[in-house]
């Protein structure tokens, strides 16, 4: 069981989340991020909807922000951005959905 002072491990990655929000590398500012929302989708809809927005953008994206209620989502997209050369920070909307903020570093 989680709470506050436990972290909650997701999926097989090794990352490990803290109730609100964890970053992985310094966020480079950004007030107008991309919006990729894959609720409602399940493995690997939302992975690979999420690469397709990374790699496939006429411009590279500086940020893009994907809204999701599905928890492997949270163990699957990360080490994906990660090899694009993304950050990541994760943080829980509410009681089962999440945005995971995808972010090229300073």
């Amino acid at each position: 069981m989680a709470n506050k002072h436990n972290p909650v491990r997701i999926g097989w990655t090794g990352f490990f989340f803290e109730k609100k929000q964890r970053s992985f590398r310094k966020m480079a500012n950004d007030s107008n991020p991309t919006l990729l929302d894959v609720r409602g989708e399940i493995c690997p809809y939302p992975m690979l909807r999420t690469n397709k927005e990374l790699d496939n953008s006429e411009q590279p994206l500086t940020a893009l922000d994907v809204l999701t209620d599905h928890p492997p989502a949270l163990s699957t997209i990360p080490p994906e951005a990660m090899k694009r050369g993304y950050g990541c920070e994760i943080e829980e909307m509410e009681a089962g959905e999440w945005k995971i903020r995808l972010f090229k570093p300073e």
